[in-house]
């Protein structure tokens, strides 16, 4: 059974900054429960605002899960939404036995939402994608049969040569200064810490059940670099990881671009993951 509102969430304490030490305390909000049954696949979805956007979004994502032929739960976690966004997730929750809600009761960031849903996660199989279905959801079964097949963890990668971008040409120049500092961010973080990685930043990953109850309770980064810490502990821990060819849908240029300083805390999350593992909190 899923938590009701009422339950306290309990994680292990294993360090001082260990991210699970943030989602204790949280308000946790459920809506709506799963059947008491084995859960195949978690499906985890973080939402910041969005009330335009939402409704065919989470259409989109019941449809998906009430059309897999094994049981499908939706997690979504509101990362301290505006009301009409909070609404229309509260609602949702409401209306649907296989959508739990948590709500962020302020703004914590994708990689503690990420986690706290993982956290909230039952199914055999754990997804995480965005919340604006830039990549198809699809593409999720990609990812479920990279683990179906012996993959511990599996990842979206954009740069595979069987990868496709699909988006309006007046994005181009954004996207494409994107992509260059994407390169350049990834090509860092195989010299330093993860050889063999080709994108580590796609917002689409996978893990199994073990995976993921032995990658996030270590987890200490909220912020951008989560993506590499979580990757960094899956390769520390000897799990395997999938790398899959996806489509990527873009449809929506950010209002405010902080190229320069993501950057900074990007490499900063760099250093710190680096740091953990040498003080042994990775352990």
């Amino acid at each position: 059974m899923v938590p009701d509102a009422s339950v306290t969430v309990r994680l292990e304490n294993r360090g001082p900054r260990k991210l699970q030490q943030l989602v204790r305390g949280v308000e946790r909000r459920s809506f709506g429960r799963v059947a008491d049954r084995a859960i195949y696949l978690s499906i985890v979805v973080p939402v910041r605002n969005g009330a335009d956007r939402l409704p065919a979004h989470l259409a989109a994502l019941r449809a998906f899960a009430c059309a897999q032929g094994h049981p499908t739960e939706l997690v979504l976690v509101d990362d301290a939404s505006e009301p009409a966004a909070a609404r229309l997730l509260a609602d949702f929750g409401r209306d649907a036995a296989e959508v739990t809600v948590l709500r962020n009761e302020a703004n914590r960031g994708k990689g503690f939402s990420v986690a706290r849903g993982m956290l909230a996660a039952r199914g055999r199989y754990r997804v995480f994608t965005d919340a604006d279905l830039a990549y198809p959801l699809d593409e999720i079964a990609h990812i479920v049969h990279r683990l179906e097949t012996g993959s511990d963890v599996a990842i979206a990668c954009r740069v595979l040569p069987e990868s496709r971008y699909l988006m309006s040409p007046s994005f181009f120049h954004y996207l494409y200064t994107r992509h260059v500092m994407s390169r350049v961010f990834n090509r860092i973080v195989r010299l330093l810490l993860l050889p063999g990685i080709l994108d580590t930043q796609a917002g689409l990953k996978g893990l199994t059940a073990r995976a993921a109850e032995l990658i996030v309770p270590r987890l200490t980064i909220a912020g951008f670099g989560f993506d590499v810490e979580l990757l960094y502990l899956a390769k520390k821990h000897g799990l395997t990881v999938a790398q899959a060819a996806v489509q990527y849908r873009y449809d929506d240029e950010p209002s405010t671009v902080r190229f320069a300083a993501d950057a900074v805390e990007m490499l900063e999350d760099l250093v710190k993951i680096r740091w953990n593992d040498w003080r042994g909190r990775y352990g």
